[in-house]
């Protein structure tokens, strides 16, 4: 079973993986796969950050 630390680094992975998809989404103007993505975006930030974890660094949508 993984432990508290094995769990906020998958969450912070799969932030950042979500923010690279959006971006790419972005660029090639996929709006409704960015929107998706977003969704899933925005819900992993609100656990980061009710964890306590700084987005200050990691956030590069800043949505």
């Amino acid at each position: 079973m993984p432990n508290g630390l094995e769990i906020m680094k998958a969450a912070i992975d799969d932030f950042e993986e979500i923010q690279e998809y959006m971006l790419l989404a972005k660029k090639e103007n996929a709006k409704e796969t960015y929107d998706r993505l977003k969704k899933k975006y925005l819900s992993l930030k609100a656990i980061l950050n009710v964890s306590g974890v700084n987005l200050t660094d990691i956030d590069r949508i800043k949505e």
